[in-house]
């Protein structure tokens, strides 16, 4: 018997600026302004993608104790941006990545529910930990939570969260929602949570939201965040550039569900993904490579450099050979603030590494950069990246991608204006939502026991 055809999902990601983002592009546009937010997330939902994915940091990243000139200055709160995303989309799915290691499970649960009421049911929360003492400085608790403790932390946070969730849940607890009145004896919101990292208890004070709950997100490549993800996220938020490489992930994080009591549909694998468009595919490798370029200037070569080598290497020409001398190996590093930190677990290693790449391939210290870290996932006409992306999902090596373009907001157009009719026609992707809600559109299930009346009307 022939295998169905699997439903893409697609999703967009307004990037921050970084070195995937060509920020020296006349087309680029702001990452403060509204209007930057609500064009992207427009173009989005005129493509009927699942929902938009917008990242947060907590701290300006340094390195050699200056701000880097890649990073954010000034962008806004995610909570805000997805609020007023509400209010200029009615279908599109909202996503923010919020710190379960430097807030409060009252705070964040209260915060997704009231977006997830103002937005009509579709709201998400990437929940991510925080490993370092520098972003910690920022909340007075600089190196208060061990590396090893982080994820304990947020699957107590998640469960209290969803504690809090529930604390209205049921339809013995009802409300008039002109007037705010109890219309049962029931305490609605009362919780008490007891645990290694909270001890709360109080009362909830936002009725339960059109999802219940919103979907959950959970990002990270190591071992204890794929258990995470297995036991508690509706979807895994990954990045791997290969087919091979998403296979194996895929196979390994489905695997571990039914430990936890879920079947594999219970959790969604969507890879980021960039791409490059251009009318052949010949055009769009000549494009991408000029963006690769435009992505890594000599000054951040250097810079990316520094993550590995854990030293000053501004005198060094970003032109010529990579540098002769060892890596610093040591608990204090020249780059704060930075995931790129913990890639590279073996410093030495790396190097080694990078030095036998640079003298096979006759790379400069640039030329490295370029090949070894921006390639595109998806390159070619629309035709050849529509196909390829559905040979990644039919061969089960994701479900669907969260699209990073390299320009915002308008970074988006071609892939919604090109590529997506091309997946219509395939019948792997809608052509119209169907339902109203976030978890609609991905096809999961609500949280058990929620009925359709949460608040009488």
């Amino acid at each position: 018997m022939t295998k169905p055809l699997k439903q893409i999902h697609l999703a967009a990601h307004f990037p921050g600026v970084n070195n995937t983002t060509v920020w020296s592009d006349p087309r680029a546009g702001s990452h403060i302004e509204f209007s930057s937010f609500a064009r992207f997330a427009q173009t989005a939902e005129r493509a009927r993608f699942d929902f938009l994915f917008l990242a947060e940091g907590l701290r300006l990243r340094e390195q050699g104790g200056e701000i880097y000139d890649l990073d954010v200055v000034g962008r806004p709160d995610t909570f805000t941006v997805l609020a007023a995303l509400a209010a200029v989309t009615e279908r599109l799915g909202l996503a923010g990545t919020i710190n379960s290691t430097f807030n409060e499970p009252y705070e964040v649960a209260r915060q997704f529910a009231s977006l997830d009421h103002l937005s009509g049911g579709r709201a998400a929360w990437n929940v991510v930990t925080s490993w370092d003492a520098f972003t910690g400085e920022n909340f007075r608790r600089g190196g208060f939570l061990p590396q090893e403790q982080r994820y304990s932390r947020a699957k107590e946070f998640l469960a209290t969260a969803h504690e809090l969730f529930d604390s209205w849940h049921g339809d013995e607890i009802l409300a008039d929602r002109e007037t705010g009145r109890f219309l049962s004896d029931a305490k609605a919101g009362a919780f008490a949570h007891t645990g290694p990292h909270f001890d709360i208890q109080g009362q909830f004070n936002v009725p339960r939201s059109p999802q219940g709950r919103p979907v959950i997100f959970q990002a990270g490549d190591s071992d204890e965040g794929r258990e995470f993800a297995a036991a508690e996220a509706d979807a895994i938020f990954s990045r791997h550039g290969t087919l091979e490489a998403g296979q194996a992930f895929y196979a390994d994080v489905k695997s571990r569900v039914a430990a936890h009591g879920r079947t594999p549909d219970q959790l969604l694998i969507l890879p980021a993904a960039t791409f490059a468009l251009a009318d052949t595919d010949a055009e769009a490798e000549e494009l991408a490579r000029e963006v690769r370029r435009q992505q890594v200037s000599g000054a951040t070569a250097l810079k990316h450099l520094e993550f590995v080598w854990n030293r000053d290497l501004s005198a060094y020409d970003p032109d010529g050979p990579l540098p002769d001398i060892d890596p610093e190996v040591g608990d204090d590093h020249i780059a704060k603030g930075r995931a790129q930190v913990r890639m590279y677990r073996d410093p030495l290693a790396t190097a080694r590494e990078w030095r036998e790449l640079a003298e096979a391939n006759g790379w400069s210290i640039r030329e490295l950069v370029i090949n070894t870290g921006n390639r595109q996932n998806f390159i070619g006409s629309p035709a050849t990246v529509a196909r390829t992306v559905n040979d990644y999902v039919q061969a089960d090596a994701s479900d669907g991608f969260i699209l990073v373009p390299h320009l915002t907001p308008t970074g988006l157009d071609e892939f919604a204006d090109k590529v997506v009719p091309l997946l219509q026609e395939q019948g792997v992707f809608r052509t119209e939502y169907e339902g109203t809600t976030l978890r609609d559109h991905l096809g999961l299930a609500h949280p058990d026991g929620i009925g359709d009346q949460r608040v009488a009307s």
